[in-house]
């Protein structure tokens, strides 16, 4: 396992951790957190803590939205026939849904197109646009992708087919030749929130024509834990408008999510407990994306739009099969790529993994370069063979640009895109192993030292006696959680084992701690750290040692009790 370093943040400015404390009559050690995330003033903290509705940006500040519904409106007066096309992952297939679930009332002939992932790949595939052509659409609306299809735009134009792109990654130097292009990113937008989802640019869309032409919103907040599961799933930042959105989707699926998410609800019996953003990460988005993964993504598409409970529990209990062909594929493929690096010392030395058989199954072979990269830490490429040639998955660690390495051998690759942490690639077979020379030689003569050494960012230091449900309570209303907004991280220095703490764990990985201070140890704190047994002896030796964690609620059986989920322990 990788040593990690701590890496303490430096306080806030003093005198606005101060001024923030008594004006929120919180701690130091929260209002300091709260510094540390650019939340300075009363009204700042107010909005963190209190998001409403009403903060969002107005839609038309969005480059093209007043194109994009007046020509929506136009196919609603004129009775066209439109389509909702869009990728195949989570974000894709509950923008489809949002998109469809709202419009399915004003347009007679709507229906909705999820690519196939393995024969037609991810953004606007040209068989999508002769199925629209020839079967009478007149709109298309894609969202979720599209941003770089200038030349499908251009062929779906001749055709006679008009588009509305709806889209969040970053464009390229020109933009498809489409009626409207909705995306924040684009150079020439001003929309002042640049990281909404592909389903958040959706919901701006609907909210828009909601405005313009007095619709009631009511119907576009009720599909708001579509919202938050896109959010959630897409790792976008949790800050600003998704704060606001992902507070209000986590709501509805708390209280009265849709019909197919509670399907999903049910299935990963985190029904009866509170939905986080986590859960949604681990438990519902998984098997949302395993539709695609192992059969086809219009599956996902089916159950979100499902109004039938019956229906609903037959197309849950297919992704759920889905889901865990998903799981052992991905379980099998893990451990046998860790065999082949730490039985081969010439892999376990190198600073990039790059490994390739083709029997290895597409749709699974991303979370494994995830799970590797995890495992080492070092840049990582997992290829199987797809249709004659070698296709994979890439990622990458902490400011470590993948994209660039990948783009050095350009020239051995039929196919290549992504961004500094995830990319995929397409190369013929017989260029594998010159790739794999090529992309490790690139990966040692830039990645630095630095680079390579796992840094877990910590908040600040504390004492387990501040530790407190009143702390807890306070640390709830941080929530959501996720990128930018990530739960408090915080180091205990001079801790010792009670005594009691032990190995669990069904293979005897985990270690469940009961954890002293040198000058209370008379309370016991409990905490749980996934993944290390190794550090037992540490702990059972009867030297302090310094623990880094987050602090969590423990609902055992009804009974709710503070646990520290526990990160790294080092020796003092």
């Amino acid at each position: 396992m990788n040593e990690k370093v701590w890496n303490v943040k430096s306080p806030g400015e003093i005198n606005d951790v101060k001024h923030l404390s008594a004006k929120l009559n919180v701690d130091m050690v929260i209002a300091n957190i709260l510094v540390q995330r650019n939340i300075r003033t009363f009204d700042e903290a107010k909005a963190f803590f209190r998001p409403r509705l009403s903060d969002l940006h107005d839609p038309f500040l969005m480059k093209d939205m007043d194109k994009a519904v007046d020509r929506l409106q136009l196919a609603i007066e004129r009775k066209e026939k439109v389509l909702i096309y869009g990728d195949y992952d989570v974000d894709g297939t509950t923008s489809v849904s949002l998109l469809y679930l709202f419009l399915k009332d004003k347009i007679k002939e709507l229906e909705y197109y999820i690519p196939d992932r393995y024969s037609e790949g991810y953004g606007i595939s040209p068989k999508s646009i002769e199925y629209a052509a020839d079967n009478n659409f007149t709109l298309v609306i894609v969202i979720d992708c599209g941003i770089k299809a200038f030349e499908k735009i251009a062929y779906a134009r001749t055709r006679h087919l008009d588009y509305i792109i709806c889209d969040h990654h970053n464009p390229g130097d020109r933009l498809p030749d489409a009626v409207a292009v909705l995306d924040p990113k684009r150079l020439d937008c001003n929309y002042p929130f640049k990281e909404l989802s592909g389903c958040g640019v959706g919901f701006k869309f609907l909210l828009a024509y909601c405005i313009k032409f007095d619709d009631p919103v009511t119907k576009l907040y009720d599909l708001l834990d579509l919202v938050v599961v896109s959010i959630a799933s897409d790792i976008v930042p949790v800050i600003g408008e998704n704060r606001v959105l992902a507070y209000y989707g986590l709501k509805k699926l708390n209280s009265d999510p849709s019909t197919g998410l509670k399907t999903l609800i049910h299935n990963t019996k985190i029904n009866g407990t509170e939905i986080s953003i986590n859960d949604i990460v681990f438990k519902i988005g998984p098997r949302l994306n395993a539709a695609g993964r192992i059969e086809h993504g219009k599956k996902s598409v089916e159950l979100l739009v499902c109004e039938n409970d019956n229906e609903a529990g037959v197309m849950g209990d297919k992704i759920n099969d889905f889901n865990e062909i998903r799981k052992t594929l991905d379980r099998d493929i893990t451990q046998e790529a860790l065999n082949m690096i730490t039985s081969d010392p010439v892999l376990s030395a190198k600073e990039s993994t790059v490994l390739y058989k083709r029997e290895w199954h597409k749709g699974v072979i991303g979370i494994v370069a995830s799970r590797l990269t995890d495992v080492f830490y070092r840049p990582t490429v997992i290829l199987t063979e797809s249709n004659g040639v070698a296709t994979g998955s890439a990622r990458s660690i902490k400011n470590f640009d993948l994209y660039e390495a990948i783009d050095h051998c350009s020239d051995l690759l039929e196919s290549y895109g992504g961004h500094m942490y995830a990319a995929g690639l397409t190369l013929k077979i017989e260029n594998v192993q010159t790739f794999t020379d090529r992309f490790e030689e690139f990966v040692k003569e830039n990645i630095t030292k630095k680079q390579k050494i796992q840094t877990i960012e910590v908040d600040s230091k504390l004492q387990l006696s501040d530790v407190s449900p009143k702390l807890m309570r306070v640390l709830k209303q941080f929530e959501p959680f996720g990128p930018h907004n990530m739960t408090p991280v915080f180091v205990t220095e001079d801790v010792f084992d009670a005594g009691t703490s032990r190995i669990v764990g069904k293979n005897l990985e985990h270690l469940k701690l009961d954890l002293v201070e040198p000058n209370s140890s008379s309370y016991r704190f409990a905490g749980i750290a996934f993944s290390q047994a190794e550090k037992f002896t540490l702990v059972e030796s009867g030297v302090p040692f310094d623990i880094c964690y987050s602090v969590t609620e423990n609902d055992f059986r009804g009974r709710k009790s503070l646990q520290l989920l526990v990160r790294d322990i080092k020796k003092r």
